[in-house]
């Protein structure tokens, strides 16, 4: 019955209906009373519809001699000098328009659109100055070998060589102490162990080893076992050494093991 008045923009009776309806649905309690509820939302929904239709309709309408008029007078056109300027009253560059008129509305545009950040350096701009060269060091030459050689301190090499010397003593004092005790009892062995032992020196014992130990590489004196298969040492006659020069066991060396421990 009130169909027009409800579509009409100017009233909101529709809106009125809708929330009067609302008030009844709270009480409805049978099933004819939400039939007449769900007819009356179909009725309400086409009419919401067709009036929201019709505002999208006028919202849409573009006229653009309208919009070319805004657009003019947004640029500050001036139509007095236009009214007077009858030669060329269609050029927009004769006076029409002020000479900033489009840099004013390119301004204005500018902020209905997405512009791309701007780029910039995330460690700052790269600089143009040249960089400050550093001071020079100067280093000294490296010698050659021949030099380093001819530098190398004298008593260096006389420690050496009093250590080389020093060993060479040391295994000669050995042999004649073997030698000795041979010559004066050669019936009676002497044990390896009895011979190199320090009672009162770990370290004394293992160069004493070490000593010996060039005293049966070169054929002076050999090792044996005895009943016991304990190390026996002896030193070599002339003729034995002889022999053991060209033979193969004269070449065999062996490992010895010797810890503090069983030093003690």
């Amino acid at each position: 019955e009130n169909r027009e008045d409800m579509l009409s923009s100017k009233t909101n009776r529709l809106t009125e209906a809708l929330e009067e309806a609302n008030k009844l649905f709270s009480g409805v309690s049978r099933a004819r009373e939400a039939a007449l509820d769900a007819q009356f939302l179909v009725l309400a929904s086409n009419l919401g519809k067709e009036k929201a239709s019709e505002l999208h309709s006028e919202m849409t309408a573009f006229d653009s001699l309208v919009f070319a008029e805004d657009l003019l007078t947004f640029m500050g056109i001036n139509r007095i000098e236009g009214e007077g300027d009858d030669s060329d009253s269609e050029d927009a560059s004769g006076g029409f328009l002020p000479h900033n008129a489009w840099h004013k509305l390119g301004a204005e545009a500018e902020k209905y659109f997405r512009r791309a950040p701007c780029f910039h350096y995330m460690l700052g701009s790269f600089k143009s100055d040249p960089p400050v060269p550093r001071q020079r060091i100067e280093r000294q030459k490296k010698t050659t070998r021949g030099e380093v050689k001819q530098a190398m301190p004298a008593q260096l090499k006389k420690m050496e060589e009093s250590h080389q010397e020093a060993t060479e003593k040391e295994v000669e004092r050995i042999l004649g102490l073997l030698q000795t005790h041979f010559k004066n009892d050669p019936d009676t062995p002497i044990s390896f162990f009895d011979l190199v032992i320090d009672p009162n020196s770990f370290a004394r014992t293992v160069e004493n080893i070490f000593h010996v130990s060039f005293i049966i590489r070169d054929g002076f004196a050999r090792i044996k076992l005895d009943d016991d298969k304990l190390p026996m040492i002896e030193p070599t006659k002339d003729n034995d050494k002889k022999e053991n020069d060209h033979s193969a066991a004269a070449q065999n060396q062996v490992v010895l093991s010797l810890n503090h421990q069983e030093w003690k």
